[in-house]
């Protein structure tokens, strides 16, 4: 069963974190479709936060599909995200461990960290449309030089 934490120094609302720290886990493997989240008033009292902090974070997540409210049996996690065997995972994480390790050898604290993983994040979209770009272009320049410049398509400029 997940153990919630709430981050008070975090930007982030209460529910949203909660609802975050699901969806982390269910990408991980530690939640899987039939398990239980834990009762709201456990959630109040572990994580000192309203009751209706807990439902809203609930009512969004079963909003999405992730989880379903059963009267008095609690709330069940009935879907799932994403799909990355547990082996690749565990692999993953190992390699992600040894470098955080290395970033903090090197003098990162948490947040440079996170800056980083975010910068790289978002630079990804943009390396991978460079890299289908030149597969296009190289493409082409096969193309050219095999048709004896003809072009593309097979037809002359």
């Amino acid at each position: 069963m997940i153990e919630f934490h709430v981050d008070r120094a975090d930007g982030l609302p209460a529910y949203a974190q909660l609802v975050r720290q699901v969806r982390e886990a269910l990408r991980l493997g530690v939640l899987r479709p039939g398990d239980r989240l834990p009762a709201v008033r456990d959630v109040v009292v572990s994580c000192t936060v309203n009751a209706n902090t807990v439902l809203k974070a609930y009512k969004e997540l079963e909003h999405v599909g992730l989880v379903e409210a059963r009267q008095g049996s609690g709330t069940f996690v009935t879907g799932s995200l994403g799909a990355v065997d547990p082996h690749d995972m565990a692999r993953l994480r190992s390699g992600l461990a040894r470098w955080v390790v290395e970033a903090r050898r090197a003098g990162l604290e948490d947040e440079d960290v996170k800056a980083l993983v975010t910068a790289v994040l978002a630079e990804e979209p943009a390396a991978a449309d460079r890299a289908a770009a030149e597969r296009v272009t190289d493409g082409r320049a096969a193309a050219e030089r095999a048709t004896g410049g003809a072009g593309w398509h097979g037809v002359r400029a």
